[in-house]
C-alpha cells in the first residue's frame, strides 16, 4: 500500500483527490499549506506528495526546495494554466511531474502510477530486507521463521506480519489503525482490540517476561514500537 501526502489549501480539490485515489486503494495524508507538507513528511512515510503551488505561508515552491534537502520522495505539482513560470521553477528545483487544473480523473492517476513505478524501479522507496535482527530476535521473511536468541518460535501469519512490520521500523511509533492497515490491507475500522490481541499473544511468544516488555514497547495513547538496537 502507497501513502500519498495531498496538499492544497482548496478543499474541494482536496475532496475530490480523495475520492479518486481512495479508490485505487491508495492510503491519504492531508496538509493545507507548504509547512504542514513538511512536517507530516518528516512524520509519516509518504511515497508520493500531490503538492499545490499557490499556498498561503509557504507555497508549493518553497516546500518542493525544501523537501529535497532531505527526501527524493516523487513531488508532482498542481498547478493553473497560468502558473507556466513556475511549472518551470518547480521541476527546476526538483519537482517530478505537473498536472494543471482542472485536471482529469485518469490522468492523475496515470501520472501518480508512473511515479510510484519510476520510484520503486530506481530504488528509491525503501523495501524491507529479507533477514530483520533486532537484539535477540531475527525474522527470515523468505523462509518465514523466526528465532529469539537462537530458539525458534511459532508464529501465527498475523503475528508474523506485525512483527515484521514492526523490525522493518525500529523505534517508530504505530497507532493500531496504521498496524492493522498494514498487515490486514484493510481498512481500520474498530481495530484496536483486535490488535492489542495478537500484540498480546506475539510478546508472549518474544518476550522473557510479556509484563516488562524488551522489545514490543507500548506507547500509552500512542501506539506501538520496536524498541531500536540491542534492549536490556
Amino acid at each position: 500500500m502507497y501513502n500519498i501526502l495531498i496538499c492544497d489549501d482548496d478543499r474541494d480539490i482536496l475532496e475530490a483527490l480523495k475520492i479518486y485515489l481512495s479508490a485505487e486503494g491508495y492510503r491519504l495524508f492531508e496538509a493545507h499549506n507548504g509547512r504542514e507538507a513538511i512536517e507530516a513528511v518528516e512524520s509519516e512515510e509518504i511515497h508520493l506528495i500531490l503538492m499545490d503551488i499557490m499556498m498561503p505561508g509557504l507555497d508549493g515552491i518553497a516546500a518542493t526546495a525544501k523537501l529535497r534537502e532531505r527526501h527524493n520522495i516523487p513531488i508532482i505539482l498542481l498547478t493553473a494554466k497560468s502558473e507556466d513560470a513556475d511549472k518551470v521553477l518547480g521541476l527546476d528545483i526538483g519537482a517530478d511531474d505537473y498536472i494543471t487544473k482542472p485536471f482529469r480523473p485518469l490522468e492523475l492517476i496515470a501520472r501518480v502510477k508512473s511515479q510510484l513505478r519510476r520510484y520503486t524501479r530506481l530504488g528509491g522507496m525503501p523495501t524491507a530486507p529479507d533477514r530483520l535482527v533486532i537484539g535477540g530476535i531475527e525474522l527470515d521473511d523468505s523462509a518465514k521463521t523466526v528465532t529469539v536468541d537462537g530458539e525458534p518460535v511459532a508464529l501465527t501469519p498475523l503475528e508474523f506480519g506485525i512483527l515484521r512490520f514492526l523490525m522493518s521500523h525500529p523505534g517508530r511509533v504505530f497507532s493500531s489503525a496504521q498496524i492493522y492497515e498494514q498487515v490486514w490491507n484493510d481498512p481500520a475500522y474498530g481495530s484496536e482490540g483486535t490488535v492489542a490481541v495478537h500484540i498480546r499473544h506475539l510478546r508472549e511468544k518474544i518476550e522473557i517476561n510479556p509484563a516488562e516488555p524488551r522489545y514490543l514497547k507500548v506507547v500509552w495513547g500512542l501506539g506501538y514500537k520496536m524498541e531500536r538496537g540491542n534492549p536490556r
